[in-house]
């Protein structure tokens, strides 16, 4: 007998709102027996119908519910899902490069596809999902006839799941490093070791407004990864942009990329970000642009408090090496550091830098990133650019 799941009294009111998460402390009790990982019914106290979604007893996040109706997750559901969720970044002008499936966004949550090329990388990370994999994969294959895929489930919320990390081809013989293009730039993209699913496609919009803040200017691009930021400031006509990162592989990377590019104007450097920005600063050296786009800070609750001491040092210090007018570009990517915290940190930096600092743009992920309203979660990237007077 399949799962019925009920919810504790007025524990219903976020989850008719639209969110897809029921958090185990929220239910009242549970009957029917069937699988783990199988297909539970939700319904508030008195016994209303609200959804239906995988159940998974080994998580804090009990049931994701995706079907609001009747529906039945089979192939069919799965292929037309993803196909609306394609047409969608279709229709925005995507193309070579793009975030085909957000999970909850596209209400199929735990699932990830990203294309690039004529290549797909996947990240199963429920239970759920992944007992639906087969059927996942053959519309996926159906849809876009892809030269292969790859899985990139080496996520530590399967662990939470109660499932292993795993990557590596699913279909298709290819070579996991690929070449795509973004914004008119060819990227080299590893699909086995780059960071996510291979590189950071919600930066793809962003990437591209920092062109106006890089011509004829002296540019620093701080945990510059595979270099996104560098090439698209260097395209634009930057004197010269460095590249800074600790990782000897990501500088790799960028200097591939360049060459990819015939962009001549980058130059990198290897080293812990904090510290080199201490060096610049008691060396009197300055720049027109910084971009600070560190990894997350910060990756649960308990973590925030710490995190905005390092956003904090790291804003003061790059305020501080910012030459009069000129622009220094911050962005978060962990949700626990909202638009509001994250804002209110900058103030503390600007005011701690003794510097005048006025806010010229306010961004977040690209379209094909979408962030649900009733779901907090989905919301994550933030990204300022600002003038410093």
């Amino acid at each position: 007998m399949p799962y019925n799941v009920y919810l504790k009294n007025n524990e219903e009111k976020r989850i008719v709102a639209g969110h897809p998460w029921v958090y185990a402390n929220e239910v009242a009790r549970i009957e029917g027996k069937d699988k783990n990982g199988s297909l539970a019914t939700v319904y508030d106290f008195n016994g209303r119908y609200i959804g239906k979604g995988y159940i998974n007893h080994l998580s804090k996040i009990l049931v994701r519910i995706f079907i609001r109706d009747e529906s039945i997750p089979d192939y069919d559901y799965y292929y037309n899902a993803i196909k609306k969720a394609n047409d969608y970044r279709l229709a925005l002008g995507y193309d070579n490069c793009y975030r085909v499936v957000f999970a909850e966004s596209d209400n199929l949550p735990a699932l990830i596809v990203d294309k690039y090329a004529d290549v797909l990388s996947v990240q199963l990370l429920s239970l759920g999902i992944e007992k639906n994999k087969d059927i996942i994969i053959k519309a996926l294959i159906d849809i876009f006839n892809p030269r292969g895929i790859y899985e990139r489930s080496d996520v530590l919320v399967r662990e939470k799941e109660g499932l292993p990390l795993r990557k590596g081809k699913i279909y298709g013989d290819f070579d996991a490093k690929v070449i795509i293009e973004e914004n008119g730039l060819k990227m080299l993209v590893d699909l086995e070791n780059g960071q996510k699913t291979g590189y950071f496609l919600d930066q793809k919009e962003n990437r591209f407004a920092l062109r106006r803040y890089s011509k004829d200017r002296e540019v620093l691009d701080c945990f510059c990864n595979s270099g996104g930021f560098s090439l698209n400031c260097a395209i634009a006509g930057a004197n010269n942009v460095i590249s800074l990162d600790i990782s000897e592989q990501a500088l790799s990377d960028v200097r591939q990329n360049a060459m990819l590019n015939n962009l001549s104007n980058i130059t990198t450097m290897q080293g812990d970000v904090f510290e080199v920005l201490r060096q610049f600063k008691r060396e009197g050296k300055t720049f027109d642009t910084i971009i600070l786009d560190p990894p997350a800070f910060c990756k649960s609750a308990s973590e925030v408090k710490n995190a905005y001491k390092g956003y904090k040092d790291i804003n003061i210090l790059g305020m501080k090496l910012v030459k009069s007018g000129g622009y220094l570009i911050s962005s978060s990517c962990s949700h626990y550091m909202t638009f509001p915290l994250f804002q209110n940190m900058l103030c503390d930096a600007a005011r701690e830098s003794g510097r005048k600092v006025r806010i010229v743009e306010i961004r977040t992920q690209s379209p094909d990133h979408p962030s649900m309203l009733s779901t907090d979660e989905s919301l994550y990237l933030k990204f300022f650019v600002m003038q410093v007077m």
